[in-house]
Formats: structure tokens, sequence, C-alpha cells
């Protein structure tokens, strides 16, 4: 038995070893064409680049286009250029703004964590609200608060992002004043650690409520027809027929079955999310990756445009590669279909 058991556990650990390697491969493979797509489809824009970073730094006369030209490797065939920029991928080097006088890499590193503070808090909210509510109008499907759940969910599905932040702000900033309107953490106040947590968790909420609340609509949809679906099987009736409360029913057989394609269309919605923070940032002047896309593309900083590409297609891979290991621990025959 002892035997069998060490066989068992090798076997598993050879599963995971091999899942590992197969994530860390894709993932490279993703990056690259990735980052390939995005040269191409920035130096297909119109315009000399090196011109533009030299008006950028404010000299652009013949010398600092050739010194340009040369950095960047523009002075060679696009294949040379690619291989290049594929090279400075590797090393980290995303390359130098000439427009913000720094380097991208400390640009997008200064950005990040806001948007990532943004994303993920607007992400945890409409996951988790989602799936609770859409399980709450499962469960009373056909009674008056099914109604008003599916109501809700149509209603925050239907409204524009950009156009709910802005009736937010009118109502709990302009007309209440319970919650400040823009910006990441109030400026020119001396506070405490613990005061500075407060302010900004302060200016998260009406950022955060505006990006999650379509996503917010669609789990709860989509919960709402899974676990209609789950309760008609046979499982629920045995459970049902052995006496369990309804209360285990539901948490223990009904959501583990129903939350799998919600978990699924999480990951797929992970980067519309992070997509969405651009409008979101630019709304809220929220100092995120977002509202430095909307500046770099204003700018036609081509180097900054480039990294920022390049990050959140990271971020989102990231994402995926998450749903897909929580996908695994949700409903582990997933990962014996994978070893088999």
């Amino acid at each position: 038995m002892r035997a069998l058991a060490l066989s068992i556990t090798g076997n598993r650990g050879v599963a995971i070893a091999i899942a590992i390697v197969q994530w860390v491969a894709r993932f490279v493979a993703v990056v690259l064409v990735i980052a390939t797509f995005n040269f191409v489809l920035v130096h297909a824009a119109p315009g000399d680049p090196a011109q533009v970073m030299a008006g950028q730094s404010g000299a652009a006369d013949e010398e600092m286009l050739t010194r340009l030209r040369a950095e960047y490797g523009l002075d060679k065939p696009y294949p040379v250029q690619l291989a290049i920029y594929l090279k400075r991928i590797v090393t980290l080097d995303l390359g130098y703004s000439y427009r913000q006088q720094r380097s991208v890499l400390s640009l997008i590193a200064e950005r990040l964590p806001a948007t990532l503070l943004l994303t993920c808090c607007a992400f945890l909210l409409s996951l988790s609200a989602g799936v609770s509510l859409g399980t709450l109008a499962g469960v009373r499907a056909g009674k008056w608060s099914d109604t008003a759940l599916t109501i809700v969910s149509l209603f925050l599905y239907a409204m524009p992002v950009f156009w709910l932040g802005l009736m937010l702000v009118l109502l709990f900033s302009v007309q209440l004043d319970w919650l400040p309107a823009f910006g990441y953490v109030t400026i020119g106040v001396q506070m405490t650690p613990f005061e500075r947590a407060r302010d900004i968790a302060a200016h998260l909420v009406l950022p955060v409520v505006s990006l999650g609340a379509v996503h917010l609509a669609i789990y709860a949809r989509l919960m709402r027809s899974a676990v209609i679906d789950v309760a008609h099987q046979d499982f629920i009736k045995t459970a049902r027929a052995k006496g369990l409360r309804r209360g285990q029913i539901i948490v223990h057989h009904m959501l583990r079955n129903a939350v799998l394609p919600v978990v699924t269309v999480a990951g797929m919605q992970a980067g519309t999310l992070v997509g969405g923070a651009v409008v979101i940032e630019t709304v809220f002047a929220w100092p995120g990756l977002g509202r430095l896309t909307f500046d770099a593309v204003l700018q036609r900083d081509y180097p900054l445009m480039l990294g920022i590409f390049l990050v959140m297609s990271v971020i989102v891979i990231g994402l995926n590669l998450l749903t897909d290991a929580i996908y695994r621990i949700v409903d582990p025959r997933v990962s014996l279909r994978a070893a088999s």
C-alpha cells in the first residue's frame, strides 16, 4: 500500500511539474507573439518614430535623428528591428521616453500599483457580489426577489461605464459630499499610515464600483442560469432525498458545480477589466497605467506605448493562467484529464 501511495504521489508530482512547464512555455510564447504584434502595429502607424522622439526631446536636428535611429535600430530592416526589440524585452529594457525624460520601466513601475489596486478590487467586488446575487436569484427563481435582482443586473449591464462613474460622482461627491470625487489621495495633508490607507480607500470606492458594475451584472446573470440548471440535476435530488439541509445543498453541492462557467468567463473578462481601467482612470483622474496610456497615445510616445501594451498583455495572460489554476482547484476532474 505504501509503495502504491508513493507511486501515486510521484505521478501527481510529475503531472504538476509538467503542467508548470507547459504554463511557462505557453506564457513565454504568448508574450512573444503579443510583443511582435504590438511592434508591427505601432510601427505601421504613419510618421518617423525618430522624428517624433527627437521632437519630444526638443532637439530635432540631423545629428539627434541619426543617433536615435542607431540607438533604437531604426536604420536597420524591420526583421532586425524586431529582433532588437525582442532582445530588449528579454533583458527588461523597455526603452526611454523622451517625452517624460525617464525610462519606460520606471514610469510603468510607478503607475502599476495604482492600476493593480483598482482592477483587483473591482474584480473581487464584481465576482463576489455577482456570484452571491446570482445564487440568490437562482434559488428564488420566479419570485419577486429574483425579478428585482434581474432588473438591477440588466440596469447595471446596460449603463456605459463612464456615465455611471459621472453619476456616482454627482450623487456621492457633489450632492451628499460623502466620498472624494477624483484622485488617488488627498494632496497637501500630513497623514499617518493608517489615515493615508483610509484616505486611499475612500478615493477607491467610486472607481471600483464604476469599473466592477458591468462585470457584476454579467456574473450575476450567468450564476443565476447555472444555479437553476444545477438545481434540477439528479445529484441535487439525491441530496434532498438524503435529508440534507437547504444551506448544505446550496453551499456543498450546488455552488461548486454552478460556479465553473462563472470562473471561465471571469478569466476572459479580466482582460476587459484591465482595458476598461483606461476609461475609469481618465474619468476619476486615477494615476495608473490607463491614464498613462491615454497620455502616451495623445503624445505619440512610441516607446512608452509599446511598454504599456506589453505590461498589460502580461497582466492579462497572468490572470488567465491564474483562472486556469483556480478552475483546476474547483474542478479536480480538469487536472485528472490533463494528467492523463
